[in-house]
């Protein structure tokens, strides 16, 4: 079952968007609104899989409302429906799961949700991870998983049994980790709030983390840090 929320300011768009999924197999809407600020306060309860967000919208777009989303690793893929086509290059840039052209088509729409559910039973085996290299494929227990560092064109899978390289960048292990028990605490890391241990202050607007089970440290960005007292406490 898919957790669907539904947001658009325009009230026919949003009754015949509303209309089309509540149609489709698998799928449960959990909200339905004409506000963007009002859809990331439910975004932020993490009770919905999947967005589908219009983009041109007063006060916050749906693309900052998708910006949010991502810079906080929210566990929400986002579908973005406009009937303006230039705003596709900034959706690629947001990692959004789909674009649809207004006027809405049922078949596309069916589509699309046929591919997120796909997306996921790839990606999601009973707590597991795919870790993929050049020749090997590794399986993990994702409560294994401390944290993850990108540098250069590597990334290092620390667990608890020791660390693992991959190439699969961060955005793409976001999806299988972005979940109530990790976070992207830095454009560099992502991090098992169960292993936490302390934070130190590093910089002005950046924290040194330390974690249970090793000595190896992570980033955390102030930001950051207050958005996880906010919502993890």
């Amino acid at each position: 079952m898919i957790k669907v929320g539904l947001v658009d300011d325009y009230r026919v768009d949003l009754e015949k968007l509303h209309a089309i999924v509540g149609r489709m197999e698998a799928v449960d809407i959990v909200f339905v609104t004409q506000s963007a600020e009002d859809a990331y306060e439910k975004v932020k309860k993490g009770d919905i899989d999947l967005l589908f967000a219009d983009i041109e919208m007063p006060g916050m777009s749906g693309y900052e409302l998708a910006d949010l989303i991502h810079s906080h690793a929210l566990n929400v893929d986002v579908v973005f429906v406009t009937g303006n086509s230039g705003y596709a290059v900034h959706a690629f840039d947001l990692n959004v799961h789909d674009y649809i052209m207004k006027p809405y088509q049922a078949d596309r729409i069916a589509k699309c949700l046929e591919r997120y559910l796909s997306t996921k039973q790839e990606k999601s085996i009973h707590g597991r991870l795919l870790i993929k290299q050049q020749s090997d494929i590794h399986v993990l227990q994702k409560k294994d998983v401390i944290f993850v560092e990108r540098t250069g064109r590597s990334t290092t899978i620390v667990t608890t049994t020791g660390d693992i390289q991959t190439y699969q960048t961060l955005n793409e292990l976001k999806g299988d980790l972005a979940e109530k028990d990790f976070i992207r605490s830095h454009r560099s890391f992502i991090i098992n709030i169960h292993y936490i241990k302390n934070f130190s202050a590093y910089a002005k607007n950046s924290y040194i983390v330390s974690f249970e089970g090793t000595d190896k440290k992570a980033m955390m960005t102030k930001q950051q840090l207050e958005f996880f007292k906010k919502y993890y406490f």
